[in-house]
């Protein structure tokens, strides 16, 4: 953060509840992968339901902390590496062990470091732009791209033209073909403009003019999953992973001979 800034640890406290939710809600999904547990599918499809607000809630406390940065764009280089890491690991060490379908090329790091970069670079921009006049039109453009990946703006009403959807090259923005697989995918369209909004809400705790109730600690366990959120975010599959086949190898497998 910069200096003189005061931490607003509401902000580290939503960011650890979102990671807990993504965490618990890719916790279902592999129990169905490894322990083959049916149940585990099913918990996971309609806890997607509420995907949205805790990709929101993570989105936006990222886009307001671009502006408590001391380098935002250092720091979105650095998250775009920890993406290219997971990449590597997801789509070429982990083919080699026969372990398919988790390829992620495009994932929540990978948009949020290039959010980040993007961010930095307008952000002299962005301080000389009114903030409500910014909340209104970030609000309005994540609205209008909402469902470009589906093929159409405002939510379905404006259809796209299919010529946009023939390459994967495009992927990272949000227009990608029929072969294009991500086992997490977040396109820059939309999410860059939540980010921006984020941005410009950002302008009120960069003035210190968050509620006072906001700079005090609330809950330690999220404050300190959403300090360190990044690593969080790294190590949580391959801990979850860890433990179900430890469960499943000795408590499962005999048991099923």
């Amino acid at each position: 953060m910069k200096e003189n800034v005061k931490r607003i640890e509401l902000l580290d406290e939503l960011r650890g509840f979102a990671i807990a939710a993504m965490i618990i809600h890719h916790t279902f999904l592999d129990i169905g992968d490894v322990l083959g547990y049916e149940w585990g599918y099913t918990v996971f499809d309609k806890l997607c339901a509420l995907q949205p607000v805790f990709w929101g809630i993570f989105i936006i406390v990222s886009g307001i902390c671009s502006r408590l940065s001391r380098s935002c764009i250092k720091r979105g280089f650095i998250v775009l590496a920890a993406g290219l890491v997971v990449t590597l690991v997801t789509a070429v060490i982990m083919p080699l062990f026969g372990m398919t379908g988790a390829e992620i090329y495009f994932g929540i790091l990978h948009c949020l470091g290039c959010c980040m970069i993007i961010t930095g670079l307008l952000m002299p921009l962005i301080k000389k732009t009114n903030t409500l006049l910014g909340l209104v039109v970030t609000a309005s453009l994540f609205a209008l791209t909402y469902t470009v990946s589906s093929g159409s703006l405002l939510f379905g009403f404006v259809k796209l033209p299919a010529s946009l959807y023939t390459t994967n090259i495009t992927a990272p923005l949000g227009f990608f073909s029929s072969t294009f697989h991500s086992a997490d995918y977040f396109a820059l369209l939309p999410w860059l403009f939540m980010f921006l909004f984020g941005a410009f809400i950002g302008k009120y705790a960069s003035d210190g003019a968050f509620p006072e109730f906001t700079y005090k600690k609330h809950g330690k366990i999220f404050a300190f999953m959403g300090r360190y959120s990044l690593w969080f975010y790294l190590a949580h599959q391959v801990v979850i992973y860890a433990v179900l086949y430890a469960v499943y190898f000795i408590f499962l497998k005999n048991g099923s001979n």
